[in-house]
């Protein structure tokens, strides 16, 4: 592997089972650990949510823009980690990445250490 990974973080967020941001951050420092660059697309669909206008991730504008934007940022990733839990949008990343055959790990241990 000449380069570090964008690797997108996939799993669930919008179920309504307390802080899952928090819990898809938590596998940031790991990837970041071992050489590299962590990815989360709500990093990115909140604040274009935010400026549409939205009150939030129950707004009708969500639909919009959450789904939308991981798929977008799929096309730049080199992977993707699925964390478990159920979530169509986790899922549907997963398949994204597979029709791409860009690897999906379910365990951060999966996750190849590069090289500096």
């Amino acid at each position: 592997m000449s380069r570090p990974l964008l690797i997108l973080i996939a799993g669930p967020y919008r179920s309504g089972t307390g802080d899952n941001l928090a819990k898809l951050e938590e596998a940031a420092w790991p990837i970041f650990r071992r050489g590299h660059v962590p990815m989360i697309g709500e990093w990115v669909a909140l604040p274009i949510l935010s400026s549409a206008g939205a009150t939030g991730v129950t707004d009708p504008l969500a639909d919009q823009v959450m789904y939308p934007t991981a798929q977008r940022l799929l096309q730049h990733c080199d992977a993707v980690l699925r964390l478990p839990g159920a979530s169509t949008g986790a899922d549907q990343d997963v398949a994204i990445a597979r029709d791409r055959g860009i690897p999906v790990y379910y365990d951060l241990d999966e996750i190849p250490q590069h090289a500096a």
